[in-house]
């Protein structure tokens, strides 16, 4: 028994959270193998971690498998905060395959659809923008970053179903030309997300980096609503990201957009736009427009962000069936609904091409 039998054992319990192995985040220390004893001290991230117990019984086991009649002996410290620092600039490091594939320079264009709050239609919005991207001739690929409540693969038609592998990565199911990857995926109907920071920014730094997506056009990334960690490691993992703000004219729905407008700023992201859904309801007997939910709450955004208005949707019941059925709008322009998602798409690429032209005239 020597001290690189206990930490091979080891390598193979993971830190729950960053689903990495524990000797790879250098959290073994003090390794004892002896004729009598075997065992190790984990030094965890706080004193107080939640998941200490089981990290504790995890390790125990992995020692246990090798302890031929041996004592076995776990204890549990924390590590100092130049420590932790050192971890994060270890972890900081996977990050650099994210921003050579996305990052300033990449051909891919990456855009985050955000909202201030719920119930705006963010998840839809999103789908069929990257559906009349598709039907444009781009290519499009599409990350549901709303790890809590995925919907993404419903209102694409796709089936429910962990992904193929090929050479270690996921090879992302397609629908109506858009390659999609979301946490949906990979749970039941009714199975709940229930983590935490870190664990969401792993799953995020995955969907980024360890999915065939090739060498899309757009990466369009449907956040969930606020501005939570997701938010916050899309902005870290893609410095420069561009966003757009998805609202609905309420003035509620749109002073909390603003907030997520705000921290688009604050995390040297560029609001590309906003988009006002449920803007209107067209009246099938008369065709006059009634403004249900009022009006104005786009232009409030666009005024205060400095930002370009990058259509209105209407309230339509077509747009909710299609959702559920897995048949986006936009997939037949001749509607109102569809034309409407076929305008902001045009909108968003002559936006995009007209900000590089003024970038390269800097630049001249």
């Amino acid at each position: 028994m020597t001290q690189e039998d206990v930490r091979r054992a080891l390598t193979a319990v993971k830190d729950p959270e960053l689903q990495r192995s524990i000797v790879e985040l250098d959290m073994v220390r003090d390794i004892v193998a002896d004729a009598d004893h075997v065992g190790a001290t984990i030094v965890l991230t706080t004193a107080g971690c939640p998941l200490r117990n089981q990290i504790r019984a995890e390790a125990e086991q992995a020692l246990s498998a090798i302890a031929d009649g041996r004592a076995v002996e776990v204890k549990l410290d924390a590590m100092s905060c130049d420590e932790r620092d050192a971890m994060a600039a270890r972890l900081s490091d996977r990050h650099e395959l994210t921003r050579s594939l996305f990052g300033p320079g990449s051909k891919t264009r990456t855009i985050a659809i955000a909202s201030g709050k719920g119930g705006v239609g963010k998840s839809t919005v999103t789908t069929n923008l990257a559906v009349a991207l598709a039907a444009q001739g781009h290519a499009v690929a599409l990350i549901d970053a709303d790890v809590y409540g995925p919907t993404i693969p419903l209102m694409m038609g796709l089936a429910a179903v962990p992904p193929e592998m090929h050479e270690g990565k996921l090879v992302p199911p397609e629908a109506h030309g858009v390659k999609v990857i979301s946490m949906g995926f990979f749970l039941s109907d009714d199975q709940p997300v229930i983590w935490r920071g870190p664990m969401l920014g792993r799953a995020i730094e995955q969907f980024l980096g360890d999915v065939l997506w090739g060498s899309p056009d757009f990466l369009l990334i449907d956040l969930p609503p606020g501005t939570g960690d997701i938010a916050l490691t899309i902005a870290q993992m893609i410095p420069g990201a561009d966003m757009i703000i998805v609202t609905t004219p309420q003035e509620a729905a749109a002073k909390t957009a603003i907030k997520a407008a705000k921290m688009a700023k604050m995390t040297k992201q560029r609001v590309l736009g906003v988009i006002e859904n449920m803007a209107y309801y067209v009246c099938p007997d008369c065709s006059s427009r009634h403004y249900i939910f009022g009006r104005g709450g786009a232009y409030e955004i666009v005024r205060l962000m400095d930002a370009r208005l990058l259509g209105r949707i209407p309230l339509d019941e077509a747009t909710r069936q299609g959702g559920d059925t897995g048949a986006p709008a936009a997939l037949d322009p001749s509607t109102p609904v569809g034309a409407a998602f076929a305008d902001m798409a045009r909108e968003l690429v002559m936006t995009l091409s007209e900000r590089a032209g003024k970038v390269g005239a800097e630049d001249a």
